[in-house]
């Protein structure tokens, strides 16, 4: 019937007749009484009031965004309103209804005059379609219902899941490639020349890892450590970091086809934002005046300011896991475990993962905050510029959060420590740490391993945990007890709107960010699969996993266990999408930087082509990397330690040990080879970063961000407009 069908349920607690609460409450719903919405109350441990709103409010809208070809207004046409429409307009309306006190909706939630506001998942086609189609873990590998999840949820959560499912569709060639570059490592794991130099070089003693008590150390012992490096870091990772540059930029231009097809299908091209606002505004009151854009250059700089203050602050952060680390190589190195004192460096790197994950638990809830507070200080004029303006503001801080402590480890890990007799120190005490010989990119590896694997498994076991089990809370607390009946007496008939609107009620409530989490998650999760990519070749797969997981967990989540989400309106995925590009910008940077400084790529390729036997003698049998351990090590003479500094007496008699560096023995400044390789790293980089970008350019020509046959569409659709017009036009009227 249709008046049992209500657009919106206001949920209240039962305030005291004549209190304050009870008196704002209702002069809200009498100010919805005054624009003819209709208002059902029902009683129970809270009070239900069911909202639905007059035809003509449609019809008003329906004349305000009618199409333009149509020339004929049918004053049922709000009958045909998608139920999507209804309740983003009913929304809007209960939201911007101002009260005698000057007081709106979200102003009377905050006083708990209201407790909550939300439309009804319904016993539908549609949704009980969803529900066995999409909502469910047995259809994880079918594709997603999009056009229902459009009627259902609206236009903007279509998209999202529209742009996941074409993300994770693409995932799999990243995938394959990260997977088939693996491989190509684990064929050289034993084979390798350079792990073999390491693994055989049983008389290369290496200084001590601290000041006090620790031993100097053979080459050899660290075998294992060098073989994994060396299957990471191999020419097949170069290959697959401008693969992975290439497929950044594809991604983005397929998608921008895929959301062109599905914007001219669902009629979008023409919809304006900003056009449907003013609209609503004027259904919801006819005197409105439209709020003016305005900019303020004061209020702009103390938002950079505090914006800039911000990450500094998240900069700090990365800076104390750094002393972490260096504190915990000096502790571990001295602890009585053998195990830990022997493998320290990667205690140190484990733990420090761990920690960073901790911090960006914290700083998450932190940055949300200050991001929240700067959007209030700016004072945008729409919601939608409020959304834009939040999300580069929470997106920049939550990178820094994440790949600050990444950044320091890729790029300064080794470089700045110094050299033994003269090391950097932290307060003057500890050491900062070195790099394994063997290079920095292992470090690298475990802590994005460490991160990405504790980020995606808790948080999705968390996302999905904490929903359910509120879920079940809501459900036994808010079960209404039945009243026992007295004898003879006859059991009163429920009024079926009741039951619904408590299961609605029990479920896990929504706010204006859901969805925003939803995006901001993944696009996180798209950094780390680009952007040290070179360091991590497993990314893409451990994504590819998670997202198929993620769908059809968000699926469950809205459907099942939360609230009806309020549908919007979108044509695209907004400004998510200038933020994919600027990543794929800083993917190819990254991963250039990672290529020329944290890999030992182009080190070696110095050695071969310019200090390697090959380079002296017709060696055409000779592998070109040998000797290369050796050549990448330099001397130190014990005599120069610093005062403090107190090893072990073991290997006694020897006066020279090693250490990873191109110096001089005498004086221990840079050696020539030092400078070649500085200028290979910074040659390197700028001639990938070149190459990697105008790839990226000739890709997005190449590929149109709107198909022809769309294109084709819209013309044939503005032709037929404009023919359509030209009937309407009276000869009389037509000047000479």
């Amino acid at each position: 019937q249709n008046e049992e069908k209500w657009d919106f349920v206001l949920v209240s607690d039962i305030h005291e007749m004549g209190s304050e609460k009870e008196i704002k409450r209702k002069k809200f719903l009498d100010e919805l009484s005054k624009k003819g919405f209709t208002i059902k109350k029902i009683e129970d441990t809270k009070l239900f009031y069911g909202v639905r709103a007059p035809p003509h409010i449609f019809w008003k809208y329906q004349c305000l965004l009618k199409n333009p070809n149509s020339r004929q207004q049918n004053s049922n046409a709000y009958q045909d309103v998608p139920v999507t429409t209804r309740i983003r307009v009913v929304h809007f309306i209960l939201q911007n209804t101002v009260t005698s006190d000057l007081e709106k909706l979200h102003d009377l939630m905050k006083k708990k005059v209201f407790e909550a506001a939300f439309p009804l998942h319904k016993k539908e086609e549609i949704r009980e379609m969803l529900k066995k189609k999409w909502a469910r873990w047995r259809v994880l590998f079918k594709e997603q219902p999009i056009e229902q999840i459009r009627c259902y949820f609206g236009e903007k959560v279509a998209l999202y899941f529209a742009w996941l499912g074409w993300y994770t569709y693409l995932l799999i060639f990243a995938a394959v490639a990260g997977v088939a570059t693996v491989a190509a490592g684990a064929t050289v794991f034993s084979s390798s020349q350079v792990s073999k130099e390491i693994c055989d070089a049983n008389n290369t003693i290496m200084c001590p890892l601290c000041d006090q008590n620790c031993s100097f150390w053979l080459l050899s012992d660290t075998c294992t450590y060098a073989k994994v490096t060396h299957m990471i870091d191999n020419e097949a990772t170069v290959v697959f970091a401008i693969f992975m540059a290439i497929w950044a930029t594809v991604f983005l231009e397929l998608w921008k086809r895929e959301r062109a097809n599905v914007a001219t299908s669902w009629d979008l091209y023409r919809w304006d934002e900003e056009e449907e606002e003013l609209a609503l505004q004027l259904i919801n009151n006819s005197q409105h005046e439209p709020r003016l854009y305005q900019h303020s250059y004061l209020r702009s700089t103390i938002v950079l300011l505090l914006a800039l203050l911000m990450i500094m602050v998240l900069i700090g952060i990365a800076h104390a896991l750094v002393i972490y680390r260096a504190v915990a190589v000096a502790v571990f190195t001295q602890s009585d475990t053998s195990l830990l004192s022997k493998h320290a460096d990667i205690a140190a790197v484990m733990t420090g993962a761990v920690l960073h994950y901790l911090t960006i638990i914290i700083m998450t809830k932190v940055n949300w905050n200050v991001a929240l507070f700067l959007c209030d200080l700016e004072k945008p004029r729409t919601f939608s510029q409020r959304e834009n303006s939040f999300t580069v503001k929470i997106f920049l801080f939550q990178f820094f959060t994440h790949f600050s402590s990444l950044i320091y480890i890729a790029f300064f890990l080794g470089r700045v420590n110094g050299h033994p007799g003269h090391y950097v120190r932290i307060a003057g005490h500890w050491r900062l740490e070195e790099c394994h010989p063997s290079g920095c990119i292992t470090d690298l590896f475990i802590q994005m391993g460490v991160i990405m694997v504790l980020k995606q498994t808790i948080s999705n076991i968390m996302e999905y945990l904490v929903p359910w089990i509120s879920h079940q809370l809501r459900k036994r607390k808010k079960h209404p007890q039945r009243r026992s009946l007295m004898l003879g007496e006859e059991e009163e008939a429920e009024d079926p709107c009741k039951r619904q609107w408590l299961n609605n009620y029990e479920l896990n409530e929504v706010n204006v960010f859901s969805l925003f989490n939803e995006y901001l998650e993944i696009v996180i999760q798209y950094s780390f699969t680009t952007i040290f990519v070179a360091a991590f070749p497993l990314a893409p797969l451990l994504a590819l996993v998670n997202n198929v997981i993620e769908i059809h967990m968000d699926a469950i989540k809205m459907m099942r266990l939360r609230r009806r989400m309020v549908p919007r309106k979108a044509k695209d995925i907004g400004i998510w999408l200038q933020v994919l590009e600027a990543i794929g910008i800083l993917a190819v940077i990254g991963n250039g930087l990672v290529i020329a400084i944290t890999s030992d790529f182009i080190p070696l390729q110095v050695y071969k082509y310019m200090y390697s036997p090959c380079t002296r003698e017709n060696h055409t049998s000779m592998d070109c990397s040998t000797g290369y351990i050796n050549n990448s090590l330099s001397v130190f003479h014990i005599q120069d330690f610093e005062p403090h500094t107190k090893v072990l007496p073991v290997f006694k008699g020897e006066q020279i040990k090693e250490y990873r560096d191109y110096r001089n023995a005498d004086d221990y400044t840079y050696t020539v080879q030092f400078w070649h390789i500085f200028a290979a790293r910074l040659a390197f980089l700028i001639l990938f970063e070149h190459v990697a970008l105008c790839v990226k350019l000739i890709a997005a020509w190449y590929i149109p961000d709107v198909p022809q046959r769309v294109k084709n569409k819209i013309l044939t659709g503005k032709h037929d407009s404009l023919r359509e017009e030209l009937r309407w036009v009276m000869p009389w009227k037509v000047p000479d």
